[in-house]
């Protein structure tokens, strides 16, 4: 069964940065193509960004387009989100997807 454990939230002031991780366990991390969603207080969870398998391609939400980075470090089975010029719209728990697979989130607030 797999499992993903996202750590690295917290409180950060509008125009800093945070990485977050998730520790992927479970099956081989290598083959799957990994994504960041996020869900804000009464809203529907939206995309954040997504990884290839060998960490090759990325996709970004417009929304943290040039903002945002992922990466993945296969060795550690372990997925990455860099987070910098954060903003207080960037508030939310933050959760990463592997095919049918979530984690348990890790909450992110941004204050102005």
């Amino acid at each position: 069964q797999v499992q993903l454990v996202e750590s690295g939230g917290g409180l950060v002031q509008a125009g800093g940065s945070l990485r977050l991780s998730c520790a992927a366990s479970g099956r081989t991390f290598s083959g799957y193509v990994m994504n960041w969603f996020r869900q804000a207080p009464g809203k529907e969870r939206e995309f954040v960004a997504r990884i290839s398998w060998s960490g090759g391609s990325t996709y970004y939400a417009d929304s943290v387009k040039g903002r945002f980075a992922i990466s993945r470090d296969n060795a550690k089975n372990t997925v990455y989100l860099q987070m910098n010029s954060l903003k207080p719209e960037d508030t939310a728990v933050y959760y990463c997807k592997e095919a049918n697979y979530w984690g348990q989130g890790t909450q992110v607030t941004v204050s102005s």
